[in-house]
């Protein structure tokens, strides 16, 4: 499989000459479009009737001409000072001498009518504008929705964030197996009372060991793991659960995996161990469900229909309701770690290429939260589950 900008075709049509990105690396479709990644701002420009390399000139500084020139994907790499960049920003200042130079290099390729992304920089955007282009925000954001159906070399990527993702959540479980536990209840390792803090700090020398990393973690127990996105901090108590999920970056492709586990130290009580079973139900039920043609809002009703026949609230049974399952079902992950396609209630229908996670959770602060999470790509004939983890609860 490979990608097709097809799509982006479409949107320009007739109407428009080409599609401009301004931003640097970490913007996700400036990265995809241009395959190159830089931490300053530079210029994208697509140019319809291609669906390889030759659609795409980068305009870019001196100093990242030679690397844009290996590593990007470009058909034609252009540098800033060829346009008459310095004398542009002396005479007319930083953002219009800018812009006026984007316009020199747009007029070299022919083009007088661009589309941009949602974000496009209002003033570069209004600069351009003054100078006689046409700029028209996309508001389809129809490089997303190419985004979203990952090519083999894509999932490839993925898989291999989710391998680190894997030693890392081992690295966490270790921890938590190995602890012992003082007459207060705390967690006690080798260093002293188990953290949060320590299990996250773990969780990130064991990514960036494996080429990965990420900005922040979630290690949430008792309490905390009832809101679904308390990062958690402090001590660990045993019987009480612990939601783990990481979602690591791979340093070298920038793509990024997800994963969840809930793990107990000692004994479960009734009530949390039926909810880790209802929740377990839950995620094998939405992966069952996973195929193409089936959409991301009817695999999220799988997973209501599991939650409410045991007897669980959810947001479809009780929109306004505090506990019980109370986020989406799952999310696609690729460049950015929520992305399309979405696996909710208005989730579109799923396509072989697509990268989502399943994610069921329950929360109440009197009991505690669960979740399990894992990360699959739907298949020409279902879908193949990226994530080679157990489920296990108490440890």
């Amino acid at each position: 499989m490979s990608r097709d900008l097809t799509p982006l075709d479409g949107r320009l049509g007739g109407d428009f000459d080409g599609y401009l990105i301004d931003a640097d690396g970490t913007d996700s479709n400036q990265r995809y479009l241009s395959g190159f990644d830089a931490p300053d701002s530079f210029v994208t420009l697509y140019l319809p009737g291609s669906d390889d390399d030759g659609g795409v000139h980068l305009l870019v500084s001196s100093l990242e001409y030679g690397r844009a020139r290996t590593e990007s994907r470009a058909a034609s790499v252009s540098r800033f000072v060829e346009y008459g960049y310095r004398d542009r920003v002396a005479d007319h200042g930083a953002l219009v001498g800018r812009a006026r130079t984007i316009a020199a290099f747009l007029a070299e390729h022919g083009v007088e009518r661009v589309v941009v992304p949602a974000d496009f920089p209002l003033g570069v955007g209004d600069a351009l504008r003054e100078a006689d282009l046409t700029v028209v925000a996309d508001d389809t954001d129809v490089l997303t929705g190419i985004r979203a159906t990952k090519t083999d070399e894509e999932v490839d990527h993925v898989r291999e964030a989710q391998r680190a993702n894997e030693a890392a959540m081992a690295a966490a479980e270790r921890l938590l197996r190995e602890a012992t536990v003082d007459a207060d209840g705390r967690l006690q390792g080798d260093d002293g009372t188990l953290t949060a803090e320590r299990v996250k700090e773990e969780i990130e020398i064991t990514l960036l060991r494996h080429g990965c990393a990420l900005d922040e973690t979630i290690v949430a127990c008792g309490a905390d793991a009832a809101d679904p996105h308390d990062r958690g901090s402090g001590p660990i108590r045993a019987e009480e659960a612990v939601i783990v999920d990481i979602f690591p970056r791979s340093k070298a492709t920038k793509y990024h995996a997800d994963m969840t586990r809930t793990f107990l130290k000692g004994d479960a009580s009734a009530e949390l161990q039926r909810r880790f079973d209802v929740t377990d139900a839950a995620r094998q039920a939405a992966l069952d469900a996973l195929e193409p043609g089936v959409t991301g809002e009817e695999v999220h009703d799988v997973v209501c229909d599991v939650y409410e026949e045991a007897g669980y609230p959810t947001l479809r049974s009780d929109p306004e309701t505090e506990v019980g399952f109370i986020h989406s079902t799952g999310h696609g992950v690729g460049l950015n770690v929520h992305e399309r396609p979405r696996v909710s209630p208005d989730g579109e229908e799923l396509k072989p290429g697509h990268v989502v996670t399943i994610e069921p959770g329950l929360y109440d602060p009197s009991v505690g939260g669960v979740r399990i999470e894992d990360l699959a790509v739907i298949t020409e004939t279902g879908y193949e589950n990226l994530t080679d983890y157990p489920v296990e609860f108490e440890l």
